[in-house]
């Protein structure tokens, strides 16, 4: 005949059947028995209330409520990489730039289809007219002097971005190396 396999020990917990201890000849694990708790014998002497065996199923109470836990750890931003700063300022600040300068033509285009800048150059004409003319507003606005201005407004600005938030980085972790950094607590939902 065979012995028959051990008990699997399903509640996860350390106990005779997980230990690993083998089967004697009588094929019960090592430590079972009458007055141990664990086998089939009488009750367990821990007293009442206590499941005699692994084998025993956890039941939810009845009537309670099942509340999703969140989970929150206390984290502390240490240092920055100042080259990934650098990188990640970068393309922010290219983003920046050319919505300000598709910003900057829809803008231009809606207030030229308006008539703001007929009606300003027309006062504006008027009021700086001399022997030989006015000072014409609509040549000036033309839209492709506003978008190269706007373009190197954009340029500036991707470079001055990009080199403000590198110093900054490396700013951050020369405090962070004095006051310990920045603390975030993150939370996670199950």
């Amino acid at each position: 005949m065979s012995e028959p396999p051990e008990p699997l020990n399903l509640a996860g917990m350390p106990g005779p059947a997980g230990s690993g201890q083998s089967a004697g000849p009588s094929g019960a694990a090592a430590g079972e028995g009458p007055g141990t708790g664990t086998g089939p014998g009488p009750a367990s002497a821990a007293g009442p209330g206590v499941t005699a065996g692994t084998d025993a199923v956890r039941r939810p109470r009845t009537g309670a409520r099942t509340v999703p836990r969140t989970r929150k750890a206390r984290l502390r931003v240490a240092k920055t990489d100042p080259w990934s700063v650098m990188k990640v300022s970068f393309l922010l600040s290219i983003a920046l730039g050319v919505c300000t300068i598709v910003a900057v033509s829809v803008l231009w285009m809606v207030m030229n289809a308006m008539g703001v800048f007929s009606a300003i150059g027309g006062t504006l004409s008027q009021a700086t007219e001399s022997g030989e003319g006015g000072f014409d507003l609509e040549s000036f606005m033309s839209l492709p002097r506003v978008l190269l201005f706007t373009s190197v407004i954009a340029v500036i600005d991707v470079v001055l971005a990009t080199a403000l938030a590198t110093l900054g980085a490396f700013i951050y972790n020369i405090s962070a190396g004095f006051v310990g950094g920045v603390e975030v607590t993150l939370a996670e939902d199950e």
